[in-house]
């Protein structure tokens, strides 16, 4: 069972979805959740069905106090590294909030710290708390909707799939057409290979 706080009412929960990946942005989602919030359904995005993660966001940004989805690209990936980016997205999700935060939770063990806000890190938080739960979520639902999209104009690395993941059938594909603009650069796109001529 999910915990509904950590420490303070209205602290914000915060989580990225896509860092793994070798195409898309890392996207992260911020929310704050109501004191007394409570859904049976909610858990960590990586434990929930599509259909299920669909069935929430709707209900998540209806009922937050404020909620946001952030961002950061390819390029800014390649250029501070996977690491940052998470961490950025996450801080620029934060921004974005209608009210600042109480307190900030987030999941794993890596943050840097948000200006004038304390926070703490927590392993599997987003099996843990509803609010980081309700931000991977959000950040999960977003990322596949925008990679949905752009599946439309590259559809033989089969995003809609695997959005964006390595998969097999995704290294295969860059295997036979190559990287596109979406893909990060820096990252080992193919196993065998530890550069890319690109």
């Amino acid at each position: 069972m999910l915990k509904n706080i950590f420490k303070y009412p209205n602290e914000a929960g915060t989580d990225e979805a896509g860092r793994g990946c070798l195409a898309g942005p890392v996207t992260a989602g911020a929310i704050i959740l109501p004191k007394g919030f409570s859904n049976k359904i909610l858990n960590d995005s990586k434990q929930l069905s599509e259909s299920k993660r669909a069935f929430l966001r709707p209900i998540l940004e209806e009922e937050a106090i404020s909620f946001s989805v952030c961002h950061v690209f390819e390029n800014e990936i390649d250029s501070i590294n996977i690491l940052n980016a998470s961490i950025l997205a996450m801080h620029r999700a934060l921004d974005k909030l209608a009210q600042v935060p109480s307190f900030i939770i987030v999941d794993g063990n890596r943050f840097k710290p948000y200006p004038s806000v304390g926070h703490e890190c927590i392993i599997k938080g987003d099996g843990k708390f509803m609010s980081i739960a309700a931000a991977s979520v959000l950040a999960k639902t977003h990322r596949d909707e925008y990679m949905n999209k752009i599946h439309e104009e590259f559809p033989m690395y089969n995003w809609k799939k695997n959005k964006g993941y390595p998969t097999k059938e995704h290294r295969q594909a860059i295997r036979e057409h190559g990287l596109t603009k979406y893909h990060r650069k820096s990252f080992r796109q193919l196993p065998e290979q530890l550069t890319l001529d690109i």
